[in-house]
């Protein structure tokens, strides 16, 4: 029997993955002892592996699928095919990124100050290949944990730390300096698995319901009575990804309207809706918009 070896990141990405494979259409458990949790289709078996190791097994056929993000790609420099960008985190469908950071009352203005400095970071080799192409000469050293912790106390002069909004950052009285690099996750396979048909066709399966499942993220489903009289004004309030949906209703004088928005448009929108003559307005959660 045919297998696809599926890594899911373990740690921050975590229980978001999971979400997501689970409004794709695949249920995936274990308990909290298990590295390999169990997931319902015969044709894939899962394994838990850190989020910066992942590449580095999907490169070396360990498994043949993963998601992990692109700054682990590139600190590994594995040799990867990049199926799909999945842009979502543990908090938001925002990128993250890199940055140099230093105390709020570091002498350190600019990335060219850190030359001859030290640096803590999980990150050394993407950020070493970054100061080398612009010609910066500083003391790298890895990072085991509480990055922030080391510049807070003066252990470095500064870190290279990955953040969404900035706002732990300013809350421990850090400063930015430079942004190295924007990552996400992404969906990596194994050269060997993609050039197989049958592995690389349950990949492309799983990519489609992912992406899908993505795009339904901060998205409901609206659907409302509308008289015929009232249909032009109701459609004009309506942001969806092509146009709404309509259909006649027994009644010829009245329509079924049904469209795609985002969610955080909806208090507002619904009350402007009724004005506008809709009725019998339900709103819908959706898991995948293809």
């Amino acid at each position: 029997m045919k297998n696809l070896k599926l890594g899911i990141p373990k740690g921050s990405l975590e229980s978001n993955t999971i979400e997501l494979f689970k409004k794709a259409g695949w249920s995936i458990t274990y308990d909290s002892r298990s590295y390999f949790p169990d997931i319902d289709d015969e044709d894939i078996s899962c394994a838990l592996v850190r989020a910066q190791e992942m590449s580095r097994y999907v490169d070396d056929g360990t498994l043949d699928l993963g998601l992990t993000g692109k700054d682990w790609i590139l600190e590994n420099e594995s040799d990867v095919i990049v199926v799909q960008d999945l842009v979502y985190s543990k908090a938001s469908t925002r990128q993250a990124k890199w940055v140099l950071v230093v105390r709020e009352d570091s002498p350190i203005k600019t990335i060219e100050d850190i030359s001859g400095k030290r640096i803590s970071t999980e990150l050394v080799n993407v950020t070493r290949n970054y100061l080398k192409g612009r010609g910066i000469d500083a003391h790298l050293e890895f990072s085991w944990g509480a990055t922030e912790a080391k510049v807070v106390e003066g252990l470095v002069d500064a870190i290279v730390e990955v953040t969404e909004t900035g706002s732990t950052l300013k809350a421990n009285k850090l400063r930015i300096i430079h942004e190295l690099m924007k990552t996400n996750t992404q969906l990596i396979a194994n050269r060997r698995a993609w050039d197989d048909p049958w592995k690389r066709k349950k990949i492309e399966q799983i990519s489609i319901l992912l992406g899908g499942s993505l795009m339904a993220m901060g998205k409901v489903g609206l659907k409302m009575n509308v008289a015929r009289e009232n249909l032009g004004g109701v459609v004009l309030l309506l942001p969806s990804l092509k146009a709404p949906t309509t259909s006649g209703l027994y009644d010829k004088n009245w329509f079924a309207v049904e469209a795609v928005v985002d969610r955080s448009i909806v208090r507002e929108l619904i009350p402007l809706l009724r004005e506008a003559g809709a009725e019998g307005i339900i709103e819908y959660p959706l898991n995948k918009v293809l």
